[in-house]
């Protein structure tokens, strides 16, 4: 097993399209659809499939269909092309996250889980990504991935163990491969079905057909994934109830993260994952196999030593999510989006969704000084621009254009923010039949603003903190002490698996996020 922690990665702030013409409009023109999947940016995936993904001059393109994880076999072939992603998954999850002590807790799940693994001569090459988001996948060769946002999830060894085992599964069962052919297999019937019966109702039909058998398969590798992750867990010590524990902790941690009218789930996603309940209960059931509850260790206080300090949420070099407003330090910029907006940071760029479809993107792009703002909207970049729409503006004393565009069933706002030497592009999106787009894009591009030296210097990352309960104190006051987040005593429940009728005893270790 070996546990690689890559320093060498540059975490610069990298929200930029800065590309040739020519590129622009081949990024923009796709932007009808991207805007049409946007209210999935937040979904919530027990894994992620990458098989592999194609690799465009502009950089390291993720799947457009998150389906499942999968792949890790011991042909040297599909070895090779997975080392050749690792870094661009790197760049997309916003390089390693290093931390020594939570990296030796890791690894020592891990081995633990090496040693009963089926195929013990496998070696494992596990990487934590510093991205916020809930996610664990894996590439051919023996490369796992699980994010900070996951560890930030989970409450004990035994969980991280059920996680890393369920990747572990598709490894064994050689699932990357076996998709791989299905997808061939699949995409060859497609392209016979369209060049034989063309549009017609039979071809629609077929091409279903081919889907759904494809997201059964899919749904099955979820499952067959599950049990021997869940047998592999038990075999190790641990106790194997926590794969339920913390399916069930993703599921409450996805309805904290839906607001009104926001999405947290693809069709793909919906298609090709077993429901919840059903992968608990499965779950629970398998778990019957090693004894009743407690059986088995969880290793709790190992795992929050591990995790007690990581950052929580964004990176400084990502800006900041506070509640419905981002914030960039480094920038020193800052807009808004409407209360039932939930905000997506990345490090390609900042995007939120909303109500009835509605999205935005936030990004930055390099255009010289002398280039005035409405000629380069007009500069070809925007696919089905209403040139009269053009218009300059002034945005809380900055220099701004602003235009319209429709394209394919969808409405874009396009205002484009010069703000010092740097020019920002705000993009809101709604279906043609909306009316809802003219108010909010005035409200997010009118909430754009430079910040103070004052508010650039108080606005500090964000830690889980492990603290003692001490005698008196309640869940209540201990969400209490939490700072950057909202819904404090909700968030506090998701994270620590509580239930709304729980309730905490003096000496219990729990997380809060703090700014300290």
């Amino acid at each position: 097993m070996l546990v690689r922690v890559g320093r060498d990665l540059p975490k610069e702030f990298r929200k930029e399209a800065d590309l040739p013409t020519g590129a622009e409009k081949v990024w923009m023109k796709p932007l009808t659809r991207f805007f049409a999947l946007a209210s999935f940016a937040v979904a919530l995936a027990s894994c992620q499939m990458f098989t592999p993904p194609d690799v465009q001059e502009s950089g390291f393109q993720p799947s457009d269909r998150p389906i499942t994880v999968d792949n890790v076999v011991a042909n040297a072939k599909l070895a090779d092309m997975a080392k050749a992603q690792h870094p661009r998954i790197l760049a997309t999850y916003g390089g390693e996250y290093s931390d020594p002590k939570l990296e030796r807790m890791v690894a020592k799940v891990v081995g633990n889980l090496t040693v009963v693994s089926a195929n013990p001569t496998q070696t494992y090459r596990i990487t934590i990504l510093n991205s916020p988001n809930v996610n664990a996948f894996a590439l051919p060769g023996g490369y796992l991935y699980v994010t900070r946002g996951l560890l930030a999830l989970a409450n004990d060894s035994s969980e991280l163990a059920a996680v890393i085992a369920h990747e572990m599964g598709h490894v064994t069962a050689n699932h990357g491969l076996q998709r791989q052919q299905l997808e061939a297999e699949e995409g060859l019937a497609t392209k016979v079905v369209s060049d034989v019966l063309g549009d017609s109702p039979t071809a629609k039909a077929a091409l279903i057909r081919g889907k759904l058998k494809l997201a059964q398969f899919s749904r099955n590798q979820e499952l067959q994934a599950d049990a021997i992750g869940i047998k592999s867990i038990g075999e190790a010590g641990y106790d194997p109830y926590a794969a339920g524990r913390f399916l069930q902790s993703m599921s409450a941690y996805t309805d904290f993260r839906s607001v009104s009218g926001a999405t947290d789930a693809s069709l793909d996603f919906l298609a090709t994952h077993p429901n919840t309940p059903q992968r608990i209960e499965l779950a629970q059931r398998l778990a019957r196999n090693f004894g009743a509850p407690g059986v088995g260790t969880r290793d709790r206080d190992a795992f929050l030593a591990g995790i007690d300090g990581l950052l929580y949420g964004d990176t400084p070099e990502e800006g900041y999510v506070r509640g419905q407003t981002f914030m960039h330090p480094g920038l020193g910029v800052s807009f808004s989006v409407p209360e039932s907006f939930v905000i997506d940071n990345s490090a390609a760029a900042v995007t939120a969704t909303g109500p009835g479809d509605i999205a935005i993107r936030f990004d930055g792009v390099a255009i010289d000084k002398s280039v005035a703002l409405a000629d380069y909207i007009r500069s070809g970049w925007v696919a089905g621009l209403e040139d009269s729409s053009v218009r300059q503006e002034t945005v809380n004393g900055n220099e701004a254009a602003m235009a319209h565009a429709s394209a394919q069933g969808w409405q874009f706002d396009i205002a484009v923010i010069r703000a010092g030497a740097q020019v920002y592009r705000l993009l809101t999106a709604a279906p043609s039949a909306s009316t809802a787009l003219e108010p909010v894009a005035r409200s997010v591009s009118g909430s754009f603003r430079t910040l103070s030296a004052t508010e650039k210097a108080a606005l500090k990352p964000l830690h889980i903190r492990v603290v003692t309960v001490q005698a008196g104190q309640t869940m209540g006051t201990l969400a209490a002490q939490m700072v950057g987040v909202d819904r404090k005593l909700d968030l506090f429940r998701v994270l620590n698996a509580m239930s709304p009728g729980a309730t905490v005893s003096a000496g219990d270790k729990v997380k809060i996020v703090t700014d300290k």
